[in-house]
């Protein structure tokens, strides 16, 4: 059994774009062992950060065959991870899918997902994930409060889709060390299902100005790192395209006293890993790509393997070198993986290279992809 190391993770009330104060709460009960905050002054920090989980049918029933047949088990799905992401201060997945209740789940194209996901995750390790997304409203009103609850009773925070409006004016602040990390989460569109008319807040739409309103006041409510979740860009496009990368120009070049009001961009939604890339001094990643996800087919009809790889962002934060300083990513790395759908496990591919050149040919085009924009002159190198 892997023992979590970090520290015990906070959430902290911000009223977005009103700058309230900071009110904290546990979200994890305390573990036998764990060391106490230390007094000597801040410390660095690490974050993990995934791509899309996806179940689709194939998903599912994976799920229930690893429960015995009663029941749904996604812990064996993600346990090729689990010491990556357990071993981060803070890790951050992507809920892409909301969920269904009695076992109405289903798959694509209208997802309902069994609430034990939530469960998979946080004993993988994951703190926060966020949750907009354009399967969002796949279930309506309905569907958002069941996965927010299931999340909730997991201990797994949420960002970007709500219960009520005072939900949605608020953001999730977790605990890294001495550091406040602050969550915030936004889709590009809801696959044309609209907003209710009377519950416009349930889930958060990409809009810069609003972006940017909602980073500035989650730092001015004490937040040292500001981390935005982006569902954005075109499905099975490995480069960027315009709106992501025009996009990612805006929010990095936003600045108060300055001090940049983001520091760290995570992308999803395009199926496929994208490039990591150091914009304006702060680290974007486009696309992460499918953590989960079954047999995937691309717009062509065509069975896509690209839509079962994927990468996990870890990044390294070091404090300030002054009061009020910006708190520096120090180490960026990229660990390369892809769902096995014959296994139903996720596979970290740099520990799995034994397997034959196939892995390693795999591995080697993520990281192609991961890199052509660059980041390996920034620093960004591939770790385990």
């Amino acid at each position: 059994m892997i023992t979590r190391s970090r520290q015990v993770a906070l959430v902290l009330t911000v009223v977005l774009a009103a700058g309230a104060a900071c009110q904290a709460r546990d979200h994890r009960p305390p573990e036998p062992g764990r060391p106490a905050p230390s007094a000597a002054g801040p410390r660095g920090f690490t974050l993990v950060a995934s791509g899309d989980v996806l179940p689709h049918d194939s998903i599912i029933e994976r799920a229930r065959y690893d429960a015995g047949g009663t029941g749904y088990d996604f812990r064996p799905m993600l346990s090729g991870v689990r010491s990556v992401v357990d071993s981060a201060d803070v890790a951050l997945c992507h809920m892409e899918t909301v969920y269904g209740t009695g076992g109405d789940y289903t798959g694509y194209p209208l997802f309902k997902s069994p609430p034990e996901v939530a469960r998979g995750l946080a004993a993988t390790g994951y703190d926060g994930c966020s949750t907009a997304s354009n399967h969002s409203l796949d279930d309506g009103v309905d569907g958002i409060r069941r996965t927010l609850d299931a999340l909730d009773r997991a201990g797994v925070r949420h960002a970007g889709s709500a219960r009520t409006e005072r939900e949605a004016r608020t953001a999730a602040v977790l605990r890294a060390g001495s550091a406040r990390v602050a969550h915030l989460a936004y889709t590009h569109d809801t696959n044309g299902l609209p907003l209710p008319p009377d519950e416009p807040w349930a889930v958060n739409l990409v809009d810069e100005a609003r972006i940017v309103a909602d980073a500035r006041a989650a730092r001015r409510a004490g937040a040292d790192v500001v981390v935005v979740s982006l569902h954005w860009g075109t499905e099975w496009q490995e480069a960027p395209d315009e709106r992501q990368t025009a996009l990612a120009r805006s929010l990095t070049a936003s600045a108060t006293g300055g001090r940049p009001d983001i520091d760290l961009i995570l992308g999803t939604h395009a199926h496929v890993p994208q490039a990591y890339e150091k914009v304006n001094g702060t680290w974007v990643i486009y696309g992460m790509g499918d953590q989960i996800a079954g047999e995937m087919t691309n717009h062509e009809g065509v069975q896509d393997p690209r839509g079962n790889q994927s990468t996990l962002g870890r990044f390294t934060f070091a404090p300030p070198k002054r009061p009020g300083g910006r708190w520096e990513v120090t180490r960026a790395e990229f660990v390369p993986q892809f769902f096995d759908v014959d296994a139903g496990r996720v596979v970290n591919l740099n520990r799995a290279l034994a397997r034959g050149a196939e892995v390693q040919s795999v591995r080697d085009r993520i990281r192609n992809v991961v890199l052509s924009r660059g980041a390996a002159q920034d620093g960004l190198v591939m770790g385990e």
